[in-house]
């Protein structure tokens, strides 16, 4: 099974496009851009806990067979880091 690449951060629902090198992701797929992983949670998910780091970019060739997702996921709650 492949990686789910989610199109959006969780935190503030910018665009992460497949060949995004700003795409952070925790073992789980939550995925969150540079920003929000910095700035906001200290590379810790805020759904789980565990470490982000950076997203591995599919190559395009790749992406024909195993394309990237397009459904969104938005937390309801804002994004702070758990302690």
């Amino acid at each position: 099974m492949a990686l789910e690449l989610r199109p959006n951060c969780e935190c503030c629902d910018r665009d992460l496009p497949p060949a995004s090198d700003e795409a952070y992701i925790c073992t789980f797929e939550c995925t969150y851009c540079l920003n929000c992983a910095s700035e906001k949670l200290g590379f810790i998910c805020a759904n789980c806990g565990g470490e982000l780091v950076r997203r591995p970019v599919r190559p395009a060739a790749k992406l024909i067979k195993n394309p990237a997702s397009t459904v969104r996921v938005r937390r309801s709650d804002p994004c702070v880091a758990r302690a």
